[in-house]
């Protein structure tokens, strides 16, 4: 993993856009979307179902554009502490789909259950950094 790689805020239904990025000498495998190199995303949104009969768990969360399946880490699982209804924020790692869901795998996941404007000012959060970063980085890919 490629930390120097800024972690995209996208919408789950934007990740169906990314593309394999061309190899670059000395960096580990990356995607593109709007034209920027990366290996992680940043997505927020509701649980709407979580599964700890596999190894880690997985959780679905819907973040209004589409439901994203997340794979959790054993630590992150410790417990099932995530359970539907929750807000959550999630930084983790593409998997390009098996099937027709988006997967990430987790790095960080955190609860924002307990803040009241975290999905209007989410939503604002994603419409600046496509303005600001991803509109002037060129046109999607």
């Amino acid at each position: 993993m490629d930390y120097t790689l800024a972690a995209l805020k996208l919408f789950g239904s934007q990740l169906s856009g990314s593309t394999t990025a061309p190899d670059s000498e000395g960096s580990s495998a990356a995607l593109m979307l709007f034209n920027i190199r990366f290996q992680r995303a940043w997505i927020q949104g509701v649980i709407v179902h979580a599964d700890y009969s596999t190894d880690g768990g997985t959780l679905f969360l819907d973040d209004g554009s589409s439901v994203t399946e997340l794979l959790l880490q054993a630590d992150d699982a410790k417990g099932q502490p995530w359970r539907p209804g929750m807000y959550v924020l999630i930084i983790g790692a593409y998997v390009a789909p098996e099937g027709s869901r988006p997967t990430v795998k987790v790095h960080k996941i955190v609860d924002l259950s307990a803040q009241p404007n975290r999905e209007a000012m989410w939503y604002m959060e994603v419409a600046e950094a496509y303005d600001f970063f991803y509109a002037s980085a060129g046109s999607p890919s």
